[in-house]
């Protein structure tokens, strides 16, 4: 068995650990990298163009991070969050852009309008307290609502279309959203890295066992399914980004920060849209609000896309369940993941979670009949026949026990690291992907704090996010400056 050493180990070639590898070697040239993924590509599972949804998680249209509060209030702080992130993640795109890093933008940022819609009384009135309650913060600057059907219709023709002409309906837009393609991201940034000194990418590497030594490294040991054979690297630092089947990596680190912490996966799919013409006339990400029980990452929407190149037209997604973790995984992944430590937190999430398991469960028995129904929700003129079924990525929602000892589903991501901060690990879902660059900043925080408050790291991150260390959520100068840049940057204008 092979013996190596590296100063930083990445496991998982998605959207993550690209960010992550990406911010390191541009932060320190001389840092030694060994990235370990066990399928032959980057960016197969949950960074997948058709496994992700793609939307440039922004909060300018998804209704799940805006909930009502009981008094009738709108909670945006979520929303306010999650828009300033990805303020953060163009930034950082635009950086590796100007720097010529990576390929032209419009390879995987597109401008697409974002889009709400709903209807009944009572949706409308939540609708407009959102609009009202979000356009007070200057990331929301440029909204637009309206309940007139010909403003609607001029939007979203397609929504429109052959709907019920009494019906009371409203909408929100945001010109500015965008579609974005994780997929290309990903492995144009795996593209960049590969190319640069002391980086090694190895594919068909699948880590089985992770061991801390008395020394202060970490052991990981390595299948080479090509080679059939096993190795070990020594690192002083990994990171766990191998979305579901980071919670399997975790256990096997046997940290105690990571006690308790257990898995619930929801698979997902989509209805494609094969004809041409009525892909055409849509151009918009339009969503809607969840039905009552269903997960946050249910919340249906009618996407507009742009992949490799060719523009595409989707509807979903529709949970299902599966007890894989990955979508390449194995149907043993639920049951390998229960232990002694995280066995009573999973059991007590799935007594307080009965009417999403129901809910999971009529998604499975659902017939093509059941789906088309849902689409015509938002498309009346829809036709069947123009509609095929797609899988889409799977995700693993993250169970941990709070204060009271119960079990709790959490629908975000958590970044779990130990007190030394030689690991650190990804669990969880949503907004995910878009807001990978703060999440990987924070990771940085938590595993590199010396380094991080540096001069030259101080200086170097200011230079990839103009807004590092600043607020955009007041500053309108700020967030309209930043916005010139990254628009003319990524080609969004």
């Amino acid at each position: 068995m092979t013996k190596q050493t590296t100063d930083i180990v990445l496991i998982g070639a998605g959207i993550m650990s690209a960010t992550l590898g990406t911010f390191l070697k541009n932060l320190n040239k001389d840092y030694k990298i060994a990235v370990f993924e066990k399928m032959d590509v980057a960016a197969t599972e949950s960074s997948d163009a058709w496994n992700n949804a793609g939307t440039g998680h922004s909060a300018f249209c998804e209704l799940n991070y805006t909930p009502e509060k009981v008094e009738g209030s709108i909670d945006v702080s979520k929303a306010f969050k999650i828009a300033e992130q990805f303020e953060v993640s163009k930034q950082f795109w635009s950086y590796l852009v100007s720097k010529n890093l990576i390929c032209n933008p419009q390879q995987f940022i597109n401008k697409v309008p974002h889009c709400s819609f709903v209807w009944g009384e009572n949706n409308v009135s939540f609708l407009e307290k959102r609009y009202k309650a979000l356009t007070k913060n200057v990331l929301f600057e440029g909204m637009e609502f309206s309940n007139n059907t010909n403003v609607i219709n001029s939007w979203m023709p397609l929504v429109m279309q052959n709907r019920e002409p009494q019906e009371p309906v409203a909408a929100t837009k945001m010109a500015i959203g965008t579609d974005v393609n994780f997929g290309t991201l990903t492995r144009e940034m795996f593209g960049y890295l590969q190319k640069q000194k002391d980086v090694s990418i190895h594919f068909n590497h699948k880590v089985t066992n992770l061991k801390k030594l008395d020394s202060g490294l970490w052991e990981v040991t390595v299948y080479d399914a090509l080679e059939d054979s096993e190795k070990i690297v020594q690192t002083n630092f990994v990171f766990i980004g191998a979305g579901g089947a980071s919670i399997h990596l975790l256990e096997k680190a046997n940290i105690p920060e990571g006690e308790g912490y257990g898995g619930f996966p929801v698979s997902g799919q989509w209805l494609r849209c094969t004809n041409q013409e009525v892909i055409e006339k849509h151009h918009a990400k339009v969503y809607g609000k969840a039905t009552v029980g269903s997960p946050p990452m249910s919340v249906p929407h009618i996407d507009s896309r742009i992949i490799n190149g060719k523009k595409e037209l989707l509807f979903g997604p529709y949970a299902g369940f599966t007890t894989k973790f990955l979508k390449h995984g194995s149907y043993l992944d639920l049951l390998k993941s229960i232990k002694i430590d995280n066995i009573r937190p999973m059991l007590s999430a799935g007594w307080h979670n009965i009417p999403l398991t129901k809910y999971l469960i009529d998604q499975v028995i659902q017939t093509p009949e059941e789906r088309f129904e849902s689409l015509l929700e938002y498309v009346p003129s829809a036709q069947f026949n123009d509609w095929v079924l797609e899988e889409a990525g799977q995700r693993v929602q993250v169970i941990k026990e709070d204060k009271n000892g119960v079990g709790v589903l959490e629908f975000g991501t958590e970044v779990i690291n130990t007190a030394d901060g030689s690991l650190a690990v990804l669990l969880g879902a949503s907004p995910g992907a878009s807001t990978a660059v703060s999440i990987m900043l924070e990771v940085l925080q938590k595993c590199f704090p010396s380094q991080i408050n540096s001069v030259a790291w101080q200086q170097k991150l200011l230079e990839m996010i103009p807004s590092y260390a600043s607020s955009l959520q007041n500053d309108k100068e700020l967030v309209q400056k930043i916005r010139k840049y990254t628009s003319q940057t990524l080609k969004l204008v």
